[in-house]
């Protein structure tokens, strides 16, 4: 039975382990309180090495540094180690009678003239013995041993809980910083410079810019049209740059409304505006130690550009509707489509903005000027989509290389990605032809207000390519083109003549 005594003590004990701080200074409190409500000195706490199969006094009372040092156990060893190996709790009525009694703290000078009790309980997480509480008290002939037991037995359980509540946060603390380790390599895995597609020699260019500059803390500004991949080259420069395990924060200031572009960038002090009802962290604060991509720069209103120019220049910012200026370290890639040397002339942009910005100008060329990269990219978004969508398709036909070589791209690689998933979707064979491909890239020509495309047209588009990859396939012999395409010689002939194609050329491909 518990009394009064014991239940105010065990209150104390929950709230000492419930309050903020290290686990260490609770359990600390716990034996501080035992000893001083209940008169168990001497109190401590051996955990379990899991890899050693050894005991450890981790938490003690009353102990010198060098006692609890000598308080290592085995497994089996002694009454702890006993207690630890059984599950059981022990009691020892008095230590000067116990030859199983150790000593190996020596706190207790010469045990045979000691009149010492020793009661010693399990820690336990479910079925597991993880390690043991103990305590000395002064023996005395009317004191109840099993009610100690009892209530240190409540309080093991107590301890176990929150060594378990510990242990799951540490785990789980683990398994995301793991996880975050685990997607940060895969990051930086995605944008290595291989990864980037693209061979043609001015795309070379750009490859040795980013390797120039990604490892400073310069500011580089990205031009290009839309669709080039300004983005894929800002997360290249991070993620190949000192700041590579810090934030990438991405902006688009053309997708925010310019009311709230401020407050994006940043952030604002509860009540700065209607709906503000908190304080808000922005952009440049969450990008801290990292670098902050601000896409389509040229965007901005002359308001915000006033304010990117004083964190560029003093590297600080103040909230919208706050006083306190905020020191940032953060490195800042822009990136624009616009003519910014036009927005210049017509005041649209700052021209102080403008040289801060240009320190590390990259051009990305529009896909019309790296024809070569065509086929590369076309066949990397083949690969990559025929993974996502379970498909197998292996190539691309060469009439539809051709369409895609001739097209000028307005949309460039982004298009391109978009023209190759669509007709992937679109195809039921291991080849994607002309006729997988949007109308958009069809060349045949418009003639007495006649659809571009009609059916007899179509077949006859779908017969020329098949009859030259066929050829193509084996290397112009007709014989086993016919076979190939399962039809007769004779039949093929007439097509190739119809057709207009010199088999002798696909000798040599």
């Amino acid at each position: 039975m518990v009394d009064s005594e014991a239940l105010a003590c065990l209150y104390e004990i929950t709230q000492a382990v419930n309050k903020p701080g290290s686990l260490k200074s609770g359990l600390q409190k716990i034996l501080s309180i035992l000893a001083t409500r209940m008169g168990m000195n001497r109190g401590t706490i051996t955990i379990l090495n899991p890899d050693t199969r050894e005991l450890q006094i981790e938490i003690a009372h009353g102990l010198t540094a060098e006692a609890r040092k000598r308080g290592r156990y085995k497994l089996g060893e002694g009454i702890t180690g006993r207690v630890v190996e059984n599950g059981e709790p022990a009691v020892v009525p008095r230590i000067s009678q116990e030859p199983l009694f150790l000593n190996r703290t020596r706190s207790r000078g010469d045990l045979q003239k000691q009149d010492i009790s020793f009661i010693c309980v399990p820690i336990k997480i479910g079925p597991q013995t993880i390690g043991a509480l103990s305590v000395d008290r002064l023996y005395q002939e009317d004191i109840h041993l099993d009610a100690d037991v009892q209530l240190l037995t409540i309080i093991a359980s107590v301890i176990a809980q929150a060594v378990n509540n510990l242990m799951r946060i540490d785990q789980e603390k683990q398994r995301l910083q793991a996880e975050n380790l685990k997607l940060r390599e895969e990051l930086q895995d995605k944008y290595n410079l291989d990864n980037i597609v693209g061979n043609s020699s001015k795309m070379r260019q750009v490859f040795e810019m980013i390797q120039r500059v990604a490892k400073s803390n310069a500011t580089v500004l990205i031009r290009g049209e839309s669709g080039t991949g300004k983005e894929l080259v800002a997360s290249a420069i991070h993620y190949n740059s000192k700041r590579a395990h810090k934030p990438f924060v991405r902006v688009n200031c053309a997708a925010l409304p310019e009311t709230l572009v401020e407050s994006e960038l940043f952030g604002h002090e509860k009540g700065a505006f209607t709906g503000a009802t908190q304080t808000k962290m922005g952009r440049f604060e969450l990008a801290q130690r990292g670098t902050i991509f601000l896409d389509e720069i040229g965007d901005l209103s002359p308001t915000v550009q006033l304010k990117l120019l004083r964190v560029i220049q003093e590297r600080e910012f103040v909230r919208v509707g706050g006083t306190k200026s905020m020191e940032v370290d953060v490195r800042i890639i822009a990136a624009t489509h616009r003519d910014l040397e036009g927005l210049l002339a017509t005041g649209a942009f700052r021209e102080d903005l403008y040289y801060r910005l240009n320190v590390f100008p990259i051009y990305l060329p529009p896909l019309r000027e790296r024809q070569t990269d065509i086929i590369l990219l076309a066949e990397y978004f083949l690969q990559k989509y025929s993974q996502e969508n379970n498909k197998n398709i292996k190539r691309i036909s060469a009439p539809a290389i051709d369409l895609l070589m001739q097209y000028h791209w307005p949309g460039n690689v982004r298009e391109l990605e978009n023209v190759i998933e669509r007709a992937l979707l679109v195809c039921d064979e291991d080849t994607i032809r002309t006729i997988h491909l949007p109308a958009s890239l069809q060349t045949l020509d418009r003639q007495d207000g006649k659809k571009a495309v009609s059916l007899a047209a179509a077949v006859e588009s779908l017969e020329k390519e098949m009859i030259i990859e066929a050829l193509r396939a084996t290397r112009g012999n007709q014989t086993l083109a016919a076979e190939y395409l399962d039809t007769s010689l004779r039949i093929l002939g007439y097509k190739i003549k119809n057709y207009q194609i010199n088999p002798r050329q696909y000798k040599t491909l």
